[in-house]
């Protein structure tokens, strides 16, 4: 599987894709020529309603599910569902898979069990009923990575910095697709910018799935404080100007990254969609 471009949006904003403003937003974005949606699927709850108002409202984009929890749909039902939105809007369907937690599978009435092999009973499940290069996975460490390198096209890592890129391009090689989250904030004041970034990835520095893996790149107890140090924040979101954000995703590819999944921030209560920023960024993907 391959990105049309280097760039994709990736928005939690863009989940309830069925309300009017949102449709018409999403309508903008395609006509920007943003050809790659990342919609989130966090505890799945409608994640996949999402999906096909999406591909309704931006007939030149591929959606991806940037990630859809295992445990709010059986693969069954997930094949399924992608083989209806095949039908109605062309195969413009990627499915990232995520294995969530243990209280989303205790939730649904499920065993977690170990996380990997979790994963790989799911796969097995779908069997051929999504093709593997339509199949990324949201992996961080070597034992979900070197599953989604066997199995899938690749996998969309979330939170992590050129260096980690780099590490695993030069572990996997360059056939798997390494597609990262980058959050950014476009505001020059340092102080404004990094209390945006604060407020829109904070809360998931404490996730023991995160800070193990920011500790395998470096960063210490000190830096893994509530809302991370200085060092942390800048080192996950290009904050600045456009030309930051695309010396950010720049790095990205440079370091082997296939594609670059890019989530825009905005001030602690601001509330709609941040509109402005993406049509700045359009010229990016262009």
């Amino acid at each position: 599987m391959t990105f049309s471009q280097r760039a994709g949006l990736w928005s939690m904003q863009l989940r309830s894709a069925g309300r009017p403003h949102i449709r018409d937003a999403v309508a903008e974005l395609d006509d920007l020529g943003w050809r790659t949606i990342w919609s989130p699927g966090l505890d799945g709850a409608g994640a996949l309603d999402d999906v096909e108002a999406l591909l309704a409202a931006a007939p030149h984009s591929t959606v991806v599910t940037g990630v859809l929890n295992i445990w709010g749909q059986t693969a069954p039902e997930l094949s399924a569902r992608v083989a209806a939105f095949d039908s109605a809007h062309g195969a413009r369907t990627v499915v990232g898979l995520g294995i969530g937690s243990p209280a989303g599978a205790s939730a649904s009435g499920q065993d977690y069990g170990n996380p990997v092999e979790s994963m790989r009973r799911y796969l097995d499940r779908l069997g051929s009923g999504i093709s593997a290069d339509r199949l990324l996975l949201g992996a961080l460490g070597p034992k979900m990575v070197d599953l989604a390198v066997h199995r899938t096209a690749g996998w969309h890592p979330f939170l992590v910095t050129p260096e980690y890129v780099h590490a695993y391009r030069g572990k996997v090689g360059p056939g798997p697709l390494i597609a990262p989250h980058q959050a950014v904030v476009l505001d020059t004041d340092p102080d404004r910018a990094r209390a945006a970034a604060r407020a829109g990835i904070g809360m998931f520095l404490g996730f023991p799935t995160y800070r193990n893996n920011l500790k395998r790149l470096g960063f210490d107890d000190a830096d893994l404080v509530p809302g991370g140090s200085d060092r942390l924040i800048d080192a996950l979101v290009a904050h600045g100007t456009a030309d930051d954000v695309e010396r950010r995703i720049s790095a990205h590819i440079d370091a082997g990254a296939d594609h670059v999944a890019v989530h825009v921030l905005t001030a602690p209560g601001s509330t709609g969609l941040p509109l402005a920023q993406w049509r700045d960024l359009a010229a990016l993907v262009k």
